[in-house]
């Protein structure tokens, strides 16, 4: 097992369509876990979902999340963010981050679509600050 440089461990999360788990508490402190499509602005990691949403009531109650992305083949790999989220109050940073959040999953011929559906009244532009990273890779060697 190795831990990731920095480096590695932007280019691993942005890899592809990997999904993200995020983990959130409950109001009675049971963990709610669910995957997430995810960027990277920087160091914060950015992320849009429904303000009706478990998770979002999760996050409004109490900020502070895990953020688990892993790759399931051999020598298998993972990235474990824990920090905490702010809510972005923007239509154009939320319209623009959902549409290039949805060309990463769902191609560019699709993303100006999910783009829109995804920044409909409603959706929540979400930014994830990391305070701890844990990245490791070659995990069976």
């Amino acid at each position: 097992m190795q831990h990731m440089t920095d480096a590695q461990f932007r280019t691993f999360l942005l890899h592809g369509t990997r999904t993200g788990k995020l983990a959130t508490v409950r109001a009675d402190g049971r963990p709610h876990i669910v995957p997430i499509w995810f960027l990277l602005d920087g160091d914060i990691v950015v992320f849009n979902t429904g303000e009706g949403s478990v998770k979002a009531r999760n996050m409004r109650r109490d900020p502070r999340v895990s953020l688990s992305v892993d790759d399931e083949r051999p020598p298998f790999a993972f990235v474990l963010i824990e920090g905490t989220v702010e809510f972005v109050d923007e239509h154009d940073a939320l319209r623009l981050w959902a549409t290039r959040i949805a060309a990463r999953y769902m191609g560019a011929e699709q993303a100006g679509a999910y783009g829109e559906r995804n920044s409909a009244p409603g959706e929540l532009l979400v930014r994830l600050t990391p305070n701890r990273i844990i990245a490791q890779k070659d995990l069976s060697e």
